[in-house]
């Protein structure tokens, strides 16, 4: 029986478990893909931690692992030709796998299924090994140039904050003489400063983190400005974002943290000004009521994406219009960079890479 390695949990709050396992066979309408490369998100330390455990149920042995992209090594007898999938191709994986027949699937947004639907990487077997089925739906075929280890962060880093910056801008907070911040700048934000030049009709971008040297990420992706608030009071921040915008607030926020930067962004936030919610670092927030009604701000989570999102993100990547911070790590340093991750100690993104 052919062997892959895989990186699997046993239980919760324990390192993976480094070991080999059978190479599992593609079922009819699935594909077995060789895994060239899979991002490390702070939700796979927050999987392996218990984070998740209200919402999702997992079987050990268990493999985590939701960005992914590889190669088509065999393909299932009923998946169609006019799926154009052949061995050797070059894909990327769409992680919401919905059950088809909810509301919000026939909708098109499969992430957010209410029924039996799930996460790749959070139920289905992930890519922390070298071999993962996926069904052929799924997979997003791209062009074969293109670098695996760039590719696997777009199915979520690089995914999660265009689908929230698209919100924004369909919510009209977007635009000419606008201010839009990016608050954390970690695997999530430096893609997020991109997407809000690249959608933000001329609106000046600001990149709010507690990291200076994140803050140079960021001003290297295009943010017009940033700040760091550590160490400031809410009065300071406004004096630094008014010296360095002319204005002491902000029309729109995308927050890939989720701590007390939601406290800190709903403050700045301008009358009719509008801030969606990505990260989920902390567990819930607490906003003015009065100043929220009053000022008709807004307030709006942002999960994932679907397949037609990413899609976007992927003609985006193409020519080059989005600048990766990636570093690339091997199997068998995966529990050391994943409490990096937990620490908050990594800039960009980090990419298990399959030799």
């Amino acid at each position: 029986m052919e062997k892959m390695r895989a990186a699997r949990m046993h239980d919760y709050k324990q390192p993976l478990v480094l070991e080999e396992v059978p190479v599992p066979g593609p079922g009819p309408t699935e594909v077995l893909l060789k895994v060239a490369a899979v991002g490390m998100c702070r939700s796979d330390w927050q999987l392996m931690d218990g984070y998740f455990k209200p919402g999702v149920t997992l079987t050990f042995p268990y493999i985590p692992g939701h960005e992914i992209a590889g190669h088509v090594d065999r393909v299932g007898a009923d998946v169609p030709q006019g799926a154009g999938l052949s061995e050797g191709d070059l894909v990327v994986v769409d992680a919401g796998w919905g059950d088809g027949s909810c509301r919000e699937c026939h909708e098109g947004n499969e992430q957010l299924c209410t029924g039996s639907g799930g996460w790749i990487g959070f139920g289905p077997p992930g890519g922390f090994a070298e071999y993962v089925t996926v069904p052929y739906r799924h997979l997003i075929k791209v062009d074969g140039d293109q670098k695996p280890e760039n590719l696997a962060p777009l199915t979520d880093a690089g995914l999660t904050p265009y689908r929230g910056m698209k919100k924004l801008r369909a919510a009209g907070k977007l635009g000419s003489g606008r201010t839009v911040a990016v608050h954390g700048i970690g695997g999530l934000g430096s893609y997020g400063v991109q997407y809000a030049k690249l959608l933000g009709g001329g609106a000046t971008v600001v990149a709010l983190d507690r990291s200076d040297e994140k803050l140079a990420v960021a001003a290297e992706h295009g943010a017009d400005h940033t700040i760091n608030p550590r160490d400031k009071t809410l009065d300071q921040v406004r004096a630094e974002l008014d010296r360095l915008t002319g204005r002491k607030n902000i029309d729109a926020i995308l927050d890939c943290a989720g701590t007390e930067s939601l406290k800190l962004g709903a403050a700045l936030l301008a009358p009719e000004g509008g801030m969606v919610s990505v990260g989920l670092m902390g567990t819930e927030a607490n906003f003015p009521l009065f100043s929220f009604v009053s000022g008709e701000r807004w307030y709006s989570g942002s999960f994932w994406g679907n397949y037609n999102d990413l899609t976007e993100v992927l003609a985006l990547a193409s020519p080059g219009q989005i600048h990766h911070t990636v570093t690339p790590i091997k199997y068998e340093d995966i529990n050391e960079k994943l409490e990096a991750l937990a620490r908050g100690d990594v800039v960009g993104r980090q990419v298990l890479v399959w030799g």
